[in-house]
Formats: C-alpha cells, sequence, structure tokens
C-alpha cells in the first residue's frame, strides 16, 4: 500500500478532491500546513493544505500521473509524493454497507459480536483508521446490531465487541433498562435501518443496581431505579445476604435485570416481537464483567 501526500493553495483543494473522486479514491484526509517559500514572504500567502490518501500502488501511480498531466502543468504551487507504508500501520477504514448488511444474519452477527469480544479481550483489537471511518459513513449508515448499554463510563460498547464507526447503534441509560424512548429508537434502528440484533448489556459493579437494591431516593433518579426494582423482586430467590455489598447478589440482580429488560422488549414491542419470530433479527442479553472484560451470555 502506498500513501500519497498532496500539498497544495486552499484554492486548487476542489481539484484534487474531484480528480481523487474521479479515480476512487475514498477517505482522504486535509489538513492546513503553512510554511515559508521565501524570506519576503507574506505567512499569510504560504498557509496550504495537505491532501493524504491511502492507495494500492497501482492506483497510487495513476493518482501521481494524473495529478503531473492534469494539475501541476496549470499549478506549479502543487506538490506530491508517494511513501510506502508497512502492512502493520495499515488501519482499517471499511464501514459496513448496505448490501453487507442485507446479507448478514442474526446468528452472523452475534458470532461477529462474540469474535470481537474475544479480540478484546486478548488485546487484538482491529487497528481503524476512524477519520475516514466517519467520513466514509457520512453518506449513510448500516450497522449490523443495536446494543442496550448503562450510562457507565467504564463500558465502552464499540470496543468491547471491537466494532468500528457505522457498525453499531448504541442506546444507554443508567440500568441498561427499558423505557418507550428506547423501544421507539430499537424499532427504528431494526425495522427501519436494518440491524439484525438487539443486544441488552449490563455489567458488574453498576451503580444504578446497587441505588435499586438500597432504595435510593433522589429527584428523577427515584423514577429511573423504580424501573430496575422488577429485578431485585427477581432476586428474591437468592441463597446469599441479600444486600448490596454482596458482589453475588450484585451480579445475579444485574443478571436478572437483563433478563427483565428483554422479556420487555418482546413485551412492549410487537414490531420488534414479530421480527423476532420471523428470525429477522435475534434479542440477546450479555452481562459485562468490568475487571476482565468477559461478556456472559444470558439466557
Amino acid at each position: 500500500m502506498k500513501r500519497v501526500s498532496i500539498i497544495c493553495d486552499p484554492a486548487v483543494e476542489e481539484h484534487v478532491d474531484a480528480l481523487l473522486e474521479e479515480i476512487g479514491a475514498e477517505g482522504h484526509m486535509t489538513v492546513p500546513v503553512r510554511g515559508i517559500d521565501s524570506h519576503d514572504a507574506d505567512p499569510a500567502d504560504s498557509v496550504k493544505v495537505q491532501i493524504e490518501v491511502t492507495l494500492d500502488a497501482a492506483r497510487a501511480e495513476i493518482l501521481l500521473q494524473r495529478i503531473q498531466s492534469d494539475l501541476i502543468a496549470s499549478e506549479p504551487s502543487i506538490a506530491a509524493y508517494a511513501s510506502d507504508i508497512p502492512e502493520e500501520d495499515i488501519a482499517d477504514s471499511h464501514v459496513t454497507t448496505a448490501e453487507e448488511q442485507a446479507r448478514l444474519t442474526p446468528d452472523e452477527v452475534l458470532q461477529h459480536f462474540k469474535d470481537g469480544n474475544r479480540r478484546f479481550r486478548s488485546g487484538q483489537v482491529t487497528r481503524r483508521d476512524h477519520p475516514a471511518q466517519v467520513r466514509k459513513s457520512a453518506v449513510g449508515q448500516y450497522p449490523k446490531a443495536v446494543v442496550l448499554s448503562c450510562l457507565d463510563s467504564r463500558v465502552p460498547v464499540e470496543d468491547v465487541f471491537d466494532q468500528g464507526i457505522g457498525d453499531v447503534f448504541v442506546a444507554r441509560v443508567a440500568g441498561n433498562l427499558v423505557n418507550e424512548d428506547i423501544l421507539g429508537s430499537m424499532e427504528f434502528a431494526c425495522k427501519v435501518a436494518g440491524a439484525k440484533m438487539i443486544l441488552v448489556m449490563g455489567h458488574q459493579h453498576c451503580g444504578a443496581i446497587k441505588g435499586a437494591i438500597d432504595d435510593v431516593q433522589l429527584g428523577n433518579l427515584t423514577t429511573l431505579l423504580a424501573k430496575i426494582k422488577p429485578a431485585v423482586a427477581l432476586s428474591n430467590n437468592f441463597p446469599g445476604e441479600q444486600v448490596s455489598s454482596n458482589p453475588l447478589y450484585m451480579r445475579h440482580v444485574a443478571r436478572n435485570n437483563v433478563r427483565h429488560a428483554v422479556s420487555q422488549i418482546r413485551t412492549l414491542s410487537p414490531i420488534l416481537k414479530e421480527m423476532e419470530d420471523k428470525k429477522e433479527i435475534k434479542i440477546v442479553g450479555a452481562f459485562y464483567r468490568l475487571t476482565d472484560g468477559t461478556l456472559e451470555f444470558i439466557e
């Protein structure tokens, strides 16, 4: 692979962009640069832009030839050169397309997420070119799944599953609970935007679970925690000490809270229930351990 760098005046940038589009060079990066052409030059006149794009060797050569024949002759202020990119430095800039999303089955998406979590735990995550993914996904989004996660800052959803920009719809609310706004968002994600899986993810050491167990009363949080109380009631059969200081009880309630959320999705959204019955989507639950990144899927 080659990295082609093009330095030019801002006035010429539009012509360079058109050339890049013509040869199919997607995901280029543009940054301003400043240099002094001579001791007498006005710094304001020496501002240029540097455009960088990653291409295979053949297209890189075509680009350099076109810049030479189409632009440099009329715009001598342009400079362009190519450099090799070591294989280990190449970052993935791919985003899921409509065609790829349509071909995926719910079971395949679930396997993608399981495989991604294994990479996350092992430290072998995909190296991604996020700026390029942002630009490529700007024209449309075709995510594989929607994840309902807790608000907790220690649960980085895309990272946990080693997914890139444009791959996942993420809904966050303390306690990963279900309400009509979350349900409406899921219906959009699956029925309209084509996502193939809904994953409800609870986690270890969840503050919302602790608050529900301890019956915390605090402004609007009181109403939110009331929606987690059914999971506390479902946990009455726990054989140990039923207090928030018991990590095993906390985990038991958190897992039941995931089960309750999955049940609520099926009960309160006929649209999603019908899609699941037709095997158009999969609705699953999981429990994430903060201590080691492990993901336990919940039946």
